[in-house]
């Protein structure tokens, strides 16, 4: 690969990668310090580092994963609190990005939009869009992917009746006003999921009331905000040192919990229910409000750090409503049991909407890929799509984990094509007879169901598999090896006849 330059107008790199949130940011990092020959450079549409930590503005958010899992592997996450609140998350990505001299890749306000890889010349030539309209083109060898699942453009609200009468303000929490004043006001909250049970204790300091309408209830966990033995540990050894010991520590016991929930889903829902029971008041109707009608973990557990949703349910500052919604009306929401809730804001945490793989288009020697149609192999790369690798992270445990994992194995990737000559590589089309699935299969939350038809679809056997296990993953993309007889190899210069290569040397495979 050709040596690093650090001319701000090139044009031609490496590798592209494509989002500067964590997935962008990790990929950045990998090649950076495993690779400084190779050149890159990192497309980000916002005008700012940190992907969702940068554009979620609502109050209170944070982490619903700890942060010594959710945080990068290589760098300690040094704070406190384990479960911690936007703006710390936010100040360590942009620290990761200053301390490792990545700022010199990044370039902010570009939109990809489409994306067209030619076998002649075994590159990538990518469309932009700057802030402003101006259209800039890109040529890569490989395309890297971090562009998470959310479309940052727009979160997901139903249409509800009446919507246009109401004489209050509805906000969906993904484009939360900066100066928006909610102190003495009449609060509805809609929905039941992490970000609703985020936004109440937050809201109920100021408001006059916070009420949390809900259409079904969630399974809601309580956890400490610190880490009493993760703090201890980095006391002891110092945040280096006791940083893998912490991290081996929570995976272990997030994917204790994710299992026990599976195996013993009677069990696990019984222990659930009975600790929201002794956090709230004697009276209250746990069975209505937190009993909910699915097993553990088919949706995320909403975490509440410190039982601060409870604390303010008992408080009497919050309340919440099991109902469905009939309309709005000018003073608030009329439900379909006849109660009125009378509301000054209406907030609608209704989830937010897919993005497959930032809508980019995306299209081969001429043919557009049609992502439904592909299949995922080792979770990070599309059949029949050459040099192309991305990351969609874990639904139940900290997305990061897969983001390094990704990153490792797309390092090693080039590392053996670089060894043996190798210009190209694509996964060849997985066996037809192979059972294909949706790429995240194991939730049913709204939100999914919504909009996973539009990504490409999981195998269900061998490395086409997905399998939301990171001690899988880890084995496979860790530790395992890079040939395999899915992958197509192909040497012989750009712009020459190339000749297919089968994987079955092992130099360069570390």
């Amino acid at each position: 690969m050709t040596t690093q330059s650090s001319h701000t107008g090139t044009t031609d790199f490496d590798v592209l990668i494509i989002g500067a949130g964590v997935s962008g940011i990790s990929a950045a990092y990998h090649l950076a310090t495993r690779r400084p020959r190779t050149t890159f450079a990192v497309l980000e549409a916002r005008d700012s580092v940190g992907g969702t930590w940068s554009l979620f503005r609502y109050p209170g958010i944070r982490s619903d994963s700890d942060m010594p899992t959710y945080g990068f592997g290589f760098k300690p996450w040094t704070h406190r609190k384990s479960i911690a609140d936007g703006h710390l998350i936010l100040d360590y990505l942009r620290d990761t990005v200053t301390e490792n001299g990545l700022s010199e890749h990044i370039r902010l306000g570009y939109r990809v939009l489409e994306a067209r890889f030619s076998t002649s010349t075994a590159r990538w030539t990518v469309l932009a869009e700057r802030t402003g309209g101006e259209p800039v083109r890109f040529t890569a060898r490989f395309l890297f992917l971090g562009t998470g699942m959310y479309d940052h453009s727009a979160g997901y609200t139903p249409d509800f009746a009446g919507a246009d009468e109401f004489e209050g303000r509805i906000v969906h929490p993904q484009h939360w006003p900066q100066q928006m004043d909610y102190t003495g006001k009449r609060v509805v909250v809609i929905g039941s999921g992490a970000t609703a049970v985020t936004l109440i204790p937050s809201m109920a300091d100021k408001a006059a009331h916070v009420t949390m309408l809900q259409r079904s209830p969630s399974y809601v966990f309580s956890m400490p905000a610190e880490d009493v033995i993760a703090n201890a540990l980095n006391t002891v050894f110092g945040h280096e040192r006791a940083a893998a010991m912490i991290r081996r520590k929570n995976i272990a016991m997030t994917r204790g919990i994710y299992k026990a929930c599976k195996r013993a889903p009677r069990l696990t829902r019984r222990l659930l229910i009975g600790l929201v029971r002794r956090q709230l008041p004697a009276h209250f109707d746990v069975d209505t409000h937190f009993t909910p009608r699915y097993n553990p973990w088919d949706q995320r557990l909403c975490v509440v750090p410190g039982g601060d949703l409870f604390q303010a349910i008992s408080s009497g500052r919050a309340s919440v409503c099991t109902d469905r919604i009939a309309r709005f009306t000018p003073t608030g929401v009329e439900l379909e049991s006849g109660q009125h809730l009378t509301a000054d804001i209406i907030v609608t945490a209704t989830g937010f909407a897919l993005s497959p793989l930032g809508r980019i288009r995306l299209e081969v020697d001429g043919r557009e890929v049609d992502l439904p149609s592909t299949t995922v192999y080792k979770s990070m790369m599309l059949s029949e799509v050459p040099n192309l690798a991305f990351v969609v992270g874990y639904t139940n445990i900290a997305w990061t984990l897969k983001a390094d994992l990704v990153s490792e194995h797309f390092c090693r990737l080039l590392d053996h094509m670089d060894a043996n000559g190798f210009h190209t590589v694509a996964p060849v089309a997985a066996d037809p007879g192979m059972g294909r699935v949706p790429l995240v299969g194991d939730l049913n939350s709204g939100y999914v169901q919504r909009g996973i038809e539009g990504f490409p679809r999981a195998g269900t056997t061998g490395p086409w598999s997905v399998e939301m296990a990171y001690e899988r993953d880890a084995e496979r993309l860790r530790g395992g090896s890079i040939q395999d007889a899915a992958l197509r190899f192909t040497s012989g210069a750009p712009g020459s006849a190339e000749t297919p290569a089968l994987a079955t040397t092992t130099g360069g495979d570390r």
